[in-house]
């Protein structure tokens, strides 16, 4: 039996979590699943964005599958994390987002992001398949922010050399494990030549290591213009945390959109998986949001349990949906609902 911290979101979180819940438990793996309020809808519930509870659940049980979580845009939004029992604090700690609260409380340093054409799925490019190693616990995510004067606003951007060296360590031995050949690291040190500059040259240090995979560097900018001219071309990607946010969303345009991609948060002892798309409120309560991208992210959680052949049977469950075109939802050319085509998925997982 499987725990799971199940945390459902805000807007379309909870439709599309309740939909890769409803598969997972259909493909007969047993989880049990810990349901915990965070983000907006938790406070709407009168409780903190972020409480004791949720990283209780997540100390308890090392993994959770996370919907969307809002944040306002533009404006001061402060989440206080008091001392819980995965890692006692002290004093409070103030985070921007959810997000960015639980990949630093729970050291969850590296973000994996696959990318890769479905079939059935219009998009420009029909042979991508690459996967974005994203370093997570620095840069300008720290949030280290401050208003100079009335008109001069400073954030700070922080890389070392250990957090870059444990990224580039991961990505290697994925890239081992999975028979991938190609890294290219992400930079712009033709500028920024001292934090960029110990990015590259940590990552480049620890890359040597593994001489069966061939690395290369490439400048952000001319990085980002290849992937929208040619993306088959690349293997795998490591960037710094503000490059890996902004790539990996680039690369989920070249097979369809946000919608298709699933992303995880690694640390050494706890994992998050979540959907990378946002909260949607437009659409959300309305049985038209897309569950492709939370369903992938809970097949990368089955894969990180070792649960290898039922998130393979979801994934061919998935396909088979798609190439059909069965029920599926709007954004996908269809006129099913999530609710139909989650059925549509437990209907061909039953007939694998």
């Amino acid at each position: 039996m499987h725990q799971v911290t199940l945390l459902p979101g805000d807007g379309i979180g909870p439709e599309v979590t309740a939909a890769a819940r409803a598969i997972v438990d259909a493909c007969g793996v047993a989880v049990a699943w810990d349901v915990q309020r965070a983000g907006l809808a938790a406070q709407d519930a009168g409780l903190p964005p972020l409480g004791p509870a949720v990283f209780d659940s997540i100390g308890r049980t090392g993994l959770a599958l996370k919907g969307p979580t809002g944040t306002p845009f533009g404006t001061p939004y402060r989440i206080e994390v008091a001392a819980h029992r995965a890692k006692p604090v002290a004093e409070p700690r103030v985070y921007p987002s959810v997000a960015i609260a639980l990949r630093k409380e729970f050291d969850l340093y590296i973000n994996v992001r696959p990318v890769r054409s479905l079939p059935g799925v219009a998009a420009r490019y029909r042979d991508v398949d690459l996967i974005i190693f994203r370093e997570n616990s620095e840069d300008l995510y720290l949030g280290r922010e401050r208003m100079v004067d009335a008109d001069t606003a400073e954030a700070v951007k922080t890389i070392t050399r250990g957090a870059t060296e444990r990224a580039a360590r991961f990505a290697c031995e994925t890239m081992q494990r999975q028979g991938r050949k190609k890294l290219a690291i992400g930079h712009k040190s033709n500028v920024l030549k001292l934090t960029d500059g110990l990015f590259l040259n940590s990552a480049r240090a620890i890359a040597e290591q593994y001489p069966q995979i061939e690395t290369r560097d490439r400048v952000i900018d001319a990085l980002c213009m290849e992937l929208v001219l040619a993306p088959e071309r690349y293997d795998c990607l490591l960037l710094a945390n503000l490059y890996g946010d902004i790539v990996s969303d680039l690369c989920a345009g070249l097979v369809g959109g946000l919608g298709m991609a699933p992303g995880a948060n690694i640390g050494e002892k706890y994992a998050i998986f979540e959907a990378v798309h946002g909260t949607a409120p437009d659409i959300a309560g309305r049985d038209i949001a897309n569950p492709v991208a939370m369903l992938l992210s809970a097949t990368a959680l089955l894969r990180h349990v070792g649960e290898f052949g039922a998130a393979g049977r979801i994934e061919r469950a998935l396909f088979d949906v798609l190439e059909r075109r069965d029920r599926l939802t709007p954004d996908l050319g269809g006129s099913g609902g999530t609710r139909a085509m989650t059925q549509a998925i437990i209907d061909a997982l039953g007939a694998d």
